[in-house]
């Protein structure tokens, strides 16, 4: 069992949604030697996240890359890395940009923490995963088969067989995120969940929109995600960084999929308005890069020890409406 209380506990993406919800939920634990790592703006969303979390110190990405890139004796003490910051935007089309920050980033890092003893968890993604044709099963063995549909899923796979390829996977821990969505999100703009925009979108219109389908095989707002509360998403996260025993990749999602009328529906009742679904066609560029259903396959992370329930959608969803988005309030701002 690795020991989270014991020395520095690096996040990188630390201002970000799955970043801060971490240090959140490491705070919940008591623990507060933690060093966030992202760049953040005097009175951006981002800095917002991070004000009402307890942390030992805050760099900015550039200043970090250099530290450990010189092998820098102010990380003697960082005893786990909890690697979330990338460039997360689907639709990114700067290859360069995400080389550099999806895949060197992580590389280089992993390998300082190999080579300090540093117990290493890092973001990959279930985009990797394509349009889901070949299957979405996390075992190690079978990643050379996926086919990302975008160049952030191939930033993410790149690494993914980088890492098995050096041998790295058998002391690492790559977290293949499905839909996460929950409170700290609203620095994404476009790229935050339908929860959150169509929360503002109901209060600004009384309707939200979902796009119509066009795949034969699902009807308009049938299309399946596996939706994970980001609450559900640092508890699995916590609990890899410290089962040390559990290493490689692993799918991080309920394990089942909900459709998006579904997820519709849970909004609306947390609002306490009846629907109103208008559908809208999808832009031409996304249909060929649209993933209609995902599903994360957990037996492997079950097999390992984790067992804890997650949140419903309508409780999740009912949570996240009702606890932040109503009053504005960002994790840590009241208890848990």
């Amino acid at each position: 069992m690795h020991d989270l209380s014991q020395g520095i506990t690096v996040v990188t993406g630390g201002a970000g949604l799955i970043g801060s919800a971490t240090i959140w939920g490491l705070n919940n634990r008591n623990l507060n030697n933690i060093w966030a790592v992202d760049d953040c703006e005097a009175g951006s969303s981002k800095e917002t996240n991070l004000q009402p979390l307890e942390i030992k110190d805050q760099t900015g990405i550039a200043d970090f890359r250099n530290l450990f890139r010189k092998d820098s004796p102010k990380l003697n003490e960082v005893r786990t890395v909890i690697h979330l910051g990338a460039c997360s935007s689907t639709t990114e089309s700067d290859e360069e940009f995400l080389n550099d920050n999806n895949l060197s980033y992580t590389r280089e890092l992993c390998q300082w923490a190999i080579k300090n003893g540093v117990r290493f968890v890092y973001a990959s993604s279930a985009s990797t995963y394509g349009d889901g044709s070949m299957g979405m099963d996390d075992e190690d063995k079978d990643i050379e088969k996926y086919q990302p549909l975008n160049l952030y899923g191939w930033s993410k796979q790149n690494f993914d067989l980088y890492a098995k390829q050096s041998g790295w996977l058998e002391s690492i821990v790559g977290l293949k995120y499905f839909n996460v969505y929950g409170p700290n999100e609203e620095h994404k703009g476009n790229m935050r969940s339908v929860v959150s925009k169509a929360f503002e979108q109901i209060n600004e219109t009384g309707e939200m929109t979902l796009f119509k389908s066009h795949h034969p095989n699902y009807e308009d707002g049938k299309q399946m995600r596996d939706f994970l509360y980001v609450k559900d998403a640092v508890c699995m996260t916590l609990w890899l960084a410290e089962n040390d025993q559990a290493n490689g990749l692993f799918n991080l999602g309920n394990g089942y999929a909900r459709t998006w009328l579904d997820l519709a529906h849970s909004i609306f009742g947390a609002m306490n308005i009846a629907p109103n679904i208008r559908f809208i066609d999808m832009p031409e560029n996304l249909r060929s890069k649209y993933q209609y259903f995902t599903e994360a396959k957990v037996d492997k992370l079950e097999r390992n020890g984790f067992l804890t329930a997650c949140f419903s959608m309508e409780d999740a969803v009912n949570d996240y409406i009702v606890q932040y988005l109503i009053p504005n309030r960002r994790l840590g701002q009241f208890a848990a």
